[in-house]
């Protein structure tokens, strides 16, 4: 074992918040195993809480300021 964590997966529409069941955007990875799912609201609430018990996190939630590109008619 070398110690080093598995890559972790980008989360989908199909993850849901462990507390409220909207998209989760944040992956809390626990020391002792097993993750938690929050969405960015919940994931503010939680997660300084959980780094400090040694959870690692993965914050996507900046994805949700992000404008989606739409190709002009003349770009197409």
């Amino acid at each position: 074992m070398t110690g080093a964590l598995a890559p972790t997966k980008p989360l989908t529409a199909l993850d849901r918040c462990d507390r409220c069941g909207a998209q989760a955007y944040i992956r809390a990875t626990l020391p002792v195993g097993g993750e938690l799912l929050f969405c960015a609201h919940h994931g503010r609430q939680h997660v300084a809480a959980l780094r400090d018990k040694g959870a690692d996190i993965q914050d996507e939630s900046a994805r949700l300021s992000e404008t989606p590109s739409i190709a002009r008619d003349d770009e197409r």
